[in-house]
């Protein structure tokens, strides 16, 4: 057997040369053995159950097969589950935990994207860039010169309701700009948002006081709706909500119904469902603005995401603590 420990990727097999680019594979297989044409999408595949005897890293990513106790049973060498993505929730099983395996996760390289996209949309609300811009694709004319009453960056109040990692990576990226950062967050005390340097407000307080609220918190059974008819009815006119977290933290129906009056705007990257049907008056609504889930890793940052598996293999190998270790109790919480 090679010295170096035998790897098994397992998820979509067309996303593993765009999440492990030449250069990034070429620098895991130096810590590992790993044949890229050899990926579990299948558990129950002959060749895979095969590998899998011998596997002690599982290197998992978006459409890994769920990790049950048959799974397992077939990879007694397994040591250390190492995802290639954001959230676990949905490979890991209680056996994954029994079995007392590392677990790493690159959410927190997924959320670096999503809080640039965040912060652009901010930024670009902000101007009401998209009023203007449907304005003057309509008008063909604009007045030039003229000082545009209620729009502007400087001093607009935005609310980050969730102390997510995109969250607080966002909370990072406001700080050069002249803005007035509020969070709104259950588990975060009021010493914990000092140390993120933001005020804590409760979260109806944060909606009515906030131009710009911004949704990062998970999607769990408690935050279904979270953001519903009258949360939305408590931001003042000409608010704009932006939503990359889930579809569900917001309630479609009743966003809808305020869009319609013209008094919020809405960016959503995220829907529910996903995609939207066809006749949804989002797609439709000047006041809303629509993404298919763009914010999160793309194109070229779906390598940061295999980058940081690399690394943490790295530091397992050499008896490091891994840097992005998954915690089991705070996963019924997380996103």
């Amino acid at each position: 057997m090679s010295e170096r420990p035998l790897a098994l990727f397992a998820m979509t097999a067309q996303n593993v040369p765009h999440i492990f680019p030449p250069e990034v594979l070429a620098r895991l297989r130096d810590s590992v053995e790993i044949d890229p044409t050899l990926v579990a999408e299948n558990f129950t595949d002959p060749r895979v159950r095969e590998a899998l005897a011998e596997t002690e890293i599982l290197i998992t990513g978006w459409g890994c097969p769920t990790l049950d106790e048959v799974t397992l049973e077939a990879a007694p060498k397994l040591r250390a589950v190492l995802h290639a993505a954001g959230s676990v929730k949905s490979l890991t099983t209680p056996s994954v935990w029994a079995r007392g395996l590392a677990v790493s996760s690159a959410a927190a390289a997924n959320a670096l994207p999503v809080a640039e996209y965040t912060l652009a949309m901010i930024l670009l609300a902000g101007k009401d860039l998209f009023t203007h811009r449907d304005r003057l694709r309509s008008q063909r004319a604009f007045p030039y010169g003229e000082i545009i009453p209620g729009i502007g960056n400087f001093g607009r109040r935005v609310g980050i309701v969730g102390a997510s990692r995109i969250g607080r990576r966002l909370i990072d990226l406001l700080r050069p700009f002249d803005l007035a950062v509020s969070l709104a967050d259950p588990y975060v005390d009021e010493a914990g948002a000092a140390e993120l340097g933001v005020p804590l407000l409760p979260l109806d307080e944060l909606l009515g006081g906030s131009d710009v609220v911004t949704v990062h918190a998970p999607e769990t059974p408690e935050t279904l709706h979270l953001i519903g008819r009258r949360e939305l009815a408590l931001m003042p006119a000409g608010a704009v909500l932006i939503n990359t977290a889930r579809g569900s933290l917001v309630d479609h129906d009743a966003l809808i119904d305020e869009l319609r009056t013209g008094r919020l705007s809405a960016v959503l990257d995220v829907t529910a469902p996903e995609p939207l049907p066809a006749d949804s008056p989002l797609y439709d609504l000047p006041n809303a603005f629509i993404t298919p889930h763009l914010a999160g890793s793309q194109g070229n940052e779906v390598a940061r995401l295999g980058l940081t598996v690399v690394e943490e293999i790295e530091r397992l190998l050499s008896g490091r603590e891994l840097a992005f270790s998954v915690d089991r109790e705070a996963l019924s919480r997380a996103a």
